[in-house]
């Protein structure tokens, strides 16, 4: 950590930022944030009965992310990318693939408990979920996702084979993107690039 990541460190793990401490975290004037807030660039909320403006971290992080700019203390410059699978040699696969990426952490888990947990964790940028598995549902995935403000930039890809194709049509209703199984792993790759930039 150099000494200007150092002097930032108080703001690691804020929720909500003024636009002097967004204007700190990106490295540029508070008038520079101020003007993209007022046009909507970077979105967040007055306070109310006043003309302060505060910004989500959520919220400075997809802007920073959107402009290039290094995320720094806010986290690590990876996209993380949460996978849940049942398989474990399409796990292991995606596992050796991403290792040491410089793009992408993906993390694997077996079982939609572990999905949970994962996801509280990490908050990833990216969650794919196998269709294929009994306890996997679009619509109650989808409907916690929406419960929780943190979880309001995840972009959601279901995968599937032949058999899935009911799972995968009420998925695509809720607004996944689909996988079809077997896939390559260029189109997963083109898949999380997609879902983040989403």
């Amino acid at each position: 950590m150099d000494g200007s990541e150092q002097s930032l460190e108080h703001l690691r793990n804020k929720a909500i930022f003024t636009t002097g401490e967004a204007a700190e975290v990106c490295n540029v004037s508070q008038q520079t944030i101020i003007r993209c807030f007022d046009n909507g660039r970077l979105q967040g909320f007055r306070v109310p009965g006043s003309r302060f403006r505060r910004i989500p971290r959520a919220d400075l992080i997809r802007f920073m992310r959107e402009n290039e700019i290094p995320l720094g203390v806010l986290g690590d410059a990876r996209r993380t990318a949460l996978v849940v699978d049942d398989d474990p040699e399409l796990s292991h696969r995606i596992d050796e693939a991403f290792r040491s990426d410089s793009m992408w952490q993906v993390i694997t888990v077996p079982t939609a408990l572990e999905a949970g947990v994962a996801l509280e964790r990490h908050e990833p940028d990216v969650a794919i979920f196998d269709a294929g598995m009994s306890e996997i549902d679009a619509d109650r995935i989808f409907e916690m996702l929406r419960r929780d403000d943190r979880f309001g930039l995840v972009r959601v890809v279901f995968t599937g084979t032949v058999g899935d194709e009911e799972r995968l049509r009420a998925a695509r209703r809720c607004g996944a993107v689909v996988l079809r199984k077997p896939f390559e792993l260029e189109q997963f790759r083109q898949i999380l690039q997609n879902g983040a930039a989403a």
